[in-house]
């Protein structure tokens, strides 16, 4: 399987830099589209870890990615485009394979949605996180009953007005991702711990977090903004777990004050 997908449409030339997208749990990277668009100053790459069998090919699939956006093992892709600064973009599941993937220095930066550096949390921090039973219990309904545990994830992504606004119809429909790979990002969710590496991680990092998100708690973006050495934290009033549908152009104007600052 391929883990980077580097269509025409997703690599351009002469860019200012380019953007590796780690989507989150059981999402296509579609739902990264419409923000993309508004972001043509930047090369865009994916990993599609849609159909991995297991945790450690999901890990795989993103190391190998990087690894080729970093041209570390050959020269095709420095002849294909011109270089610049590389940034790694992950939304909640993806948050914790980008910031896996910043620890071990693949990244000149980071931009994260409705992350974490851990998912599971004890009683004490439920406000950074959910309980491991919740997560055991995605799992063993995965096995009964998929469709139904993404609709009730996909319920809880959003507030009340969110769901009357409409935000839930932009995600791209339930079913692309395999059960195998459904499996691999909850027992991804259950086991990755990235809280020890924070302080390691010397790279400009923008973090988007909803304060009303019931999935990654925005204490975990505080967490984030506290233990990174160089973070920013944008808080977005009365949002849920999908903090850039719906403001996509909020979002890309931050992104590029935050950029230019940068580089």
């Amino acid at each position: 399987m391929s883990a980077l997908n580097n269509n025409p449409l997703q690599i351009e030339q002469e860019k200012s830099g380019t953007i590796l997208w780690l989507t989150g749990w059981s999402m296509p990277d579609a739902v990264f589209d419409r923000l993309r668009l508004l972001l043509p100053d930047f090369r865009h790459m994916s990993v599609d870890y849609s159909a991995a069998d297991s945790p450690e090919e999901m890990l795989c699939l993103t190391e190998t990615a990087v690894r080729d956006m970093l041209d570390i093992e050959g020269t095709a892709f420095r002849e294909r485009v011109s270089q610049g600064p590389h940034l790694i973009s992950g939304w909640s599941l993806g948050g914790l394979l980008a910031l896996r993937l910043a620890a071990k220095g693949y990244a000149d930066g980071l931009v994260l949605f409705g992350a974490t550096a851990r998912f599971t949390r004890s009683k004490e921090e439920f406000d950074r996180g959910l309980a491991d039973a919740y997560v055991r219990q995605m799992i063993k309904g995965i096995l009964r009953d998929r469709h139904a545990v993404e609709t009730n994830f996909r319920k809880v992504m959003f507030t009340e007005q969110e769901w009357e606004a409409g935000l839930a119809e932009r995600l791209p429909h339930t079913g692309s991702w395999t059960t195998q790979a459904l499996l691999a990002g909850l027992q991804l969710l259950r086991t990755e711990n990235g809280l020890s590496q924070l302080p390691s991680i010397d790279c400009p990092v923008l973090i988007f977090h909803g304060t009303e998100d019931k999935i990654c708690p925005y204490g975990a973006g505080l967490e984030l903004m506290n233990q990174l050495p160089h973070a920013k934290l944008i808080t977005l009033t009365a949002c849920g777990h999908a903090p850039f549908l719906g403001k996509e152009v909020h979002i890309a104007d931050e992104w590029r004050r935050w950029w230019h600052d940068h580089w």
